[in-house]
């Protein structure tokens, strides 16, 4: 069984350029190696596999697999809070999982509305968590192969809207302030931007359901 096929080399390629301040097409090649191991994540807790890996893709090590662990245990706590939302995606969305027009559309669409009031770290996550649901649904809908077109679209939209608010920060390493306290009965500061982006979230799932699809 193999899931997510890892590349070492590509990982310290990835990882490297945090002693550095990252390019834009470098934090765009870093978004897109944790998107694979976030969805990776969610694969393996929701039982499912899929055998058609088509790219090399890393092992996050070094700084980058402590950007991919908070990510993950920030996602872990969005979806703790709000489990129904980032289920069933495409069931909410109300699309077909078999046209890649349709399922990068769509997911366009609710990056969008995600971000539409502005970019803080908990949207950010969410938009993970979205990636990650929708990529569940593609496996179980045997449509492997849009694993894939989920983390390139993913890359883009991180290209054209989040590269420049990413570089003011000092690239993925910024996400390790959110976390506060390992007390999970206290609420990081993130949590309040990141709840804000359910409504968004919300908005995104009527805005898409507007067209004929």
């Amino acid at each position: 069984m193999e899931v997510l096929r890892r590349s070492s080399v590509f990982a310290a390629e990835v990882m490297e350029v945090f002693d550095r301040s990252p390019t834009d097409k470098e934090l765009v090649s870093q978004a897109k190696a944790l998107c694979r191991d976030y969805i990776n994540s969610r694969l393996i807790r929701a039982g499912v596999s899929w055998s058609k890996p088509e790219h090399n893709t890393p092992v996050p090590g070094g700084k980058l697999a402590e950007v991919s662990a908070i990510l993950l245990r920030l996602g872990d706590e969005l979806e703790y809070i709000r489990p129904n939302v980032y289920r069933n995606i495409a069931r909410q969305l109300n699309i077909s999982l078999h046209s890649e027009t349709v399922v990068t559309d769509a997911f366009l669409a609710v990056a969008a509305q995600i971000f539409t009031a502005g970019i803080t770290w908990g949207k950010v996550v969410s938009l993970y968590a979205v990636a990650a649901g929708l990529a569940v649904d593609c496996v179980r809908h045997a449509q492997p192969a849009m694993v894939h077109t989920i983390v390139d679209c993913l890359g883009e939209f991180v290209r054209k809207t989040l590269v420049t608010w990413l570089k003011r920060r000092g690239g993925w390493a910024d996400i390790t302030k959110c976390v506060v306290s390992t007390d999970p009965s206290l609420r990081s500061h993130w949590l309040v931007a990141a709840i804000c982006s359910f409504g968004h979230f919300l908005k995104a799932i009527f805005f898409v359901l507007l067209p004929e699809r």
